[in-house]
């Protein structure tokens, strides 16, 4: 009786697993039948993330603050790899303001502990961004991060540079206001030197610089190049979370024409049905998104 109790079980169990691997089959069958009819669209090149309502996430639920950010960052990665097989180059999250320094003390130090945990998981080799070939930036002022944070970041960027899959940027400690102010600063910095240099080498007899001055303009190109996302496409898309219509001074310069989404979820419910919904949005404006670029384009 019991050797007949264990076949059965152990017959359950083949039966359970084989099901298992059909369902899993079929589902990456879908799911790749979706990609398919999503590429006759115009797909986005780049997609950005203002990953809200982590806090909101752990208080609905009763749990440690910690918690909803730690189910955040397993959104992000989620987003990642579904970004990455649909072909999406480029992808940009707002991970902490500058303004974020204003909360509780307690808040942010275990902010910035997770933060170093996380990077220093990403620098495994086994980890997804290796996986993925995926590049990592940080943009912002890292001088304002604890110096464990920093490195690791730091090292991180170093260790990814040659990498030539998905390119994920990092926006911590960010804002857009300080990222415009250190572009400016950045460009004068450039124009002065070349004032001086042209001053050495090509000044008339008089000492003044042969080219009477021009150079002392900046110019909208200058600070383009001096952005943190310089290289990077304009974004196609801002998603942000929580249903928040607020950009909160996240990529200011670069959103003229990006297609702004707020999905009623928190960022840890952030699934791939929503960044499918979010594509398909995006597909069914684009027309109108191209008009206004080409536009604006003419006006210049």
């Amino acid at each position: 009786m019991a050797e007949s109790v264990v076949a059965c079980s152990s017959k359950d169990a083949k039966i359970e697993k084989l099901t298992t691997r059909v369902l899993a089959n079929l589902q990456n069958f879908l799911v790749k039948c979706l990609f398919a009819i999503l590429s006759y669209g115009p797909m986005p090149k780049h997609i950005t993330f203002i990953m809200d309502g982590n806090r909101r996430y752990a208080k609905f639920r009763s749990i440690q603050q910690g918690t909803g950010h730690r189910a955040g960052f397993s959104a992000l990665i989620d987003t990642l790899v579904h970004c990455n097989d649909m072909g999406v180059k480029y992808i940009t999250v707002y991970a902490f303001s500058i303004d974020n320094f204003k909360r509780d003390k307690s808040e942010v130090q275990s902010l910035m502990e997770l933060m170093e945990e996380k990077i220093n998981e990403l620098l495994d080799n086994q980890s997804i961004v290796h996986k993925m070939n995926c590049k990592i930036n940080f943009w912002g002022n890292l001088d304002l991060m604890c110096e464990p944070v920093r490195l690791a970041a730091q090292k991180l960027m170093a260790c990814t540079a040659g990498n030539t899959g998905l390119v994920l940027s990092v926006c911590m400690p960010y804002n857009s206001t300080s990222e415009i102010v250190n572009a400016v600063n950045e460009a004068c910095a450039e124009r002065r030197e070349v004032l001086q240099r042209d001053h050495v080498h090509g000044g008339d007899c008089n000492g003044q610089a042969a080219n009477n001055g021009v150079h002392s303009e900046i110019a909208v190109s200058d600070l383009d190049r001096h952005m943190y996302s310089a290289g990077c496409p304009e974004p196609d898309i801002v998603i942000r979370t929580s249903g928040e219509t607020r950009l909160s001074n996240f990529l200011l310069w670069q959103t003229t024409f990006s297609h702004l989404q707020s999905p009623q979820a928190l960022w840890p419910d952030f699934s791939f049905k929503h960044l499918v919904w979010a594509i398909l949005q995006y597909q069914r404006v684009y027309p109108y998104l191209m008009q206004n670029r080409e536009l604006a384009k003419k006006q210049l």
